[in-house]
């Protein structure tokens, strides 16, 4: 079977962006560019995609996420480079990081690579979206991310490989850890929230005890908030008495929301641009420019990394979908 490689593009340049300490020859930081290059070698290596599709949050984050809940992804705190030594002033800082990103998709330009950013869509709807595309539906699917939104995805084609963790799950492998098959995953973290992102959870329920209370969420079989409803419901006529359940009948419009807006089996994407991207997945031009890549390198003082290795394969996609 063929791979397609899939990566949660924002996720993996702020983890190098802050981690990363390369700076360039003139002693500016661009670890956020060299180290995600770096990543994306070595998950070449590792993953051996026959194609590979890069996403990126677009600019003003999800507006359909928003309209759904309130002060979704409010409140995070600045993203600041971890050193001990602080090389830039505060606005420089952020110029520098703004320049880094911008530069970085110059570089994946240069690459037989698809590039997706839509204004007010998240990655993770794009990405699902493409996952779920036609033209990959007997591929193997790689999604890098670190985020947990991913896991309900995973099925008998598509697996997640979350870096920072080191793991690659499966749909066996969530439903041996947590108790929860992933076609039931964004009903379960409905239930529990996600600080991350700034979306209350039901008042004392986290995902160990909805695995625990709710057993049936392991099936295959894709359950809804009308079914939660009705197991709480029947739980009190037996006269079986649960603050969970009591919590969850109490909350259940809160669960609705958070389902609405976290789920990713269908997609918060227009149709135009479901169509625009599946017209991109068809039409796309392989190209690789090692010669642009070197020059920029050397323009940003970062000439002496070494990605002979991913070039290679880059070839080899440029040649099979010649």
């Amino acid at each position: 079977m063929k791979r397609l490689m899939v990566i949660d593009s924002l996720n993996l340049f702020i983890r190098n962006y802050v981690v990363s300490p390369v700076t360039s020859t003139n002693g500016q930081p661009i670890g956020g560019v060299i180290g995600y290059l770096r990543s994306l070698q070595k998950y070449i290596r590792e993953i051996k995609p026959d194609e590979i599709v890069i996403v990126w949050d677009g600019p003003g984050g999800s507006r359909k996420k928003k309209s759904i809940i309130e002060n979704y992804k409010d409140g995070r705190k600045p993203i600041r480079l971890n050193r001990n030594v602080k090389m830039l002033s505060d606005d420089q800082e952020i110029e520098n990081k703004i320049w880094q990103q911008l530069r970085l998709t110059e570089y994946l330009n240069n690459f037989p690579v698809i590039q997706f950013l839509e204004p007010e869509i998240e990655a993770d709807d794009l990405i699902a979206f493409v996952t779920q595309c036609a033209k990959y539906r007997d591929w193997n699917k790689v999604i890098v991310s670190s985020d947990k939104d991913f896991i309900q995805l995973c099925n008998d084609t598509t697996v997640l490989f979350r870096p920072i963790q080191n793991q690659i799950l499966t749909w066996k492998s969530v439903v041996e850890e947590y108790g929860i098959h992933p076609n039931n995953f964004a009903l379960a973290r409905a239930m529990a929230g996600d600080k991350s992102d700034n979306i209350e959870g039901v008042a004392g329920i986290g995902l160990k005890t909805v695995s625990k209370n709710l057993p049936f969420l392991k099936e295959s079989k894709s359950y809804f908030v009308e079914d939660l409803k009705d197991a709480a419901l029947k739980k009190q006529q037996e006269g079986v008495k649960s603050k969970f359940f009591q919590n969850v009948l109490d909350s259940i419009d809160l669960i609705h929301r958070n389902y609405r807006g976290m789920q990713l089996y269908s997609p918060n994407i227009s149709v135009q641009v479901a169509q625009k991207t599946r017209q991109t997945l068809k039409n796309y031009k392989y190209e690789l420019n090692i010669t642009e890549t070197q020059k920029m390198l050397l323009t940003d003082g970062a000439g002496q990394a070494n990605f002979e290795e991913m070039y290679t394969r880059f070839k080899r996609i440029v040649v099979e979908n010649k």
